[in-house]
């Protein structure tokens, strides 16, 4: 049962993450995202999202799902990043 709070956690932390640039829209004008920036996003919480529940099932040691999610979470921030400004290119 605990599992399932900690899913139901994670899935309702990234549909907060989905939602808060939104926000910030009605909030200030500052904030302009379209409907390909929020899809974009929703796509990468999508398969981070996964990728973490698939770790999380893998009968790996404790070790190894931790440096796999480590990887997921290094994966997401930094396309984020590149997608937000453009680091490397």
């Amino acid at each position: 049962m605990a599992t399932m709070r900690w899913r139901a956690m994670g899935w309702s932390a990234a549909a907060a993450l989905l939602a808060l640039p939104a926000m910030a829209m009605v909030l200030t004008a500052e904030v302009r995202w379209t409907g390909a920036d929020f899809t974009i996003l929703a796509a990468m919480l999508l398969a981070a999202g996964t990728a973490t529940e698939l770790i999380f099932k893998a009968n790996w040691s404790r070790r190894g799902r931790a440096a796999a999610a480590l990887a997921v979470l290094a994966a997401f921030i930094s396309l984020w990043i590149e997608l937000a400004v453009g680091i490397v290119g």
